[in-house]
């Protein structure tokens, strides 16, 4: 018996993923640890080699791959990742490194439901090269921030931010790995609190 074998009476996490999903496994472990009320009851990515995919299914969790290059558009994609994603009734879905942009269709499907983290101190630096971008800004600090998806990018109400230092000497490199180890504390801390709420 692992960590996932769990009463039905236990609210669903979905959570979408793109890549290695250190996100994904700080939200796992966080649910087992601290108990909660809720599981990660499925991950879906759309980038059918996810490392992410491998450990979840070695955790027991039910994985999916809805690839985007198989849809000829976006609202395609969508209609078809929400087929996998409603027969688990979620009380959340859960973006942890997810590389597509949704339509407002599929935002508005999960309004209230649906959060994500991004590697910034919104509403400073939305989409990418985050890192990049504080650093030619001359930002003393960075971090990351969970908020609420709506239909425009980055832009949802926040929830949680981490401030993380910017050092001297930073690259990219070394200030995207610090941000990522504040992410892997502030992610879990939100949704265990949003959850609480639910």
């Amino acid at each position: 018996m692992n960590a996932y074998s769990l009463p039905d009476l236990m609210k669903n996490i979905v959570v979408l993923i793109s890549g290695r999903g250190s996100n994904l496994r700080s939200i796992v472990q966080a649910s087992v640890a601290q108990q909660w009320p809720a599981r990660v009851a499925a991950v879906v990515s759309n980038n059918p080699q996810a490392a992410g995919l491998e450990w979840a299914g070695q955790q027991g969790i039910a994985t999916h791959v809805v690839n985007h290059k198989a849809y000829a558009d976006r609202p395609a994609f969508d209609q078809a990742l929400a087929q996998v994603i409603d027969p688990y009734q979620p009380a959340l879905v859960v973006l942890a490194g997810f590389m597509r942009i949704l339509t407002p269709e599929f935002v508005a499907h999960y309004a209230g439901r649906m959060v994500n983290i991004h590697p910034s101190l919104l509403p400073h630096f939305p989409g990418l090269h985050t890192h990049r971008r504080a650093l030619e800004a001359g930002h003393r600090e960075a971090g990351a921030t969970v908020h609420w998806v709506t239909p425009e990018l980055d832009h949802g109400p926040t929830l949680a931010q981490a401030r993380v230092p910017v050092l001297p000497g930073d690259t990219e490199e070394t200030l995207a790995q610090r941000v990522l180890q504040a992410e892997h504390e502030l992610y879990p801390r939100a949704i265990g609190e949003l959850l609480a709420q639910l």
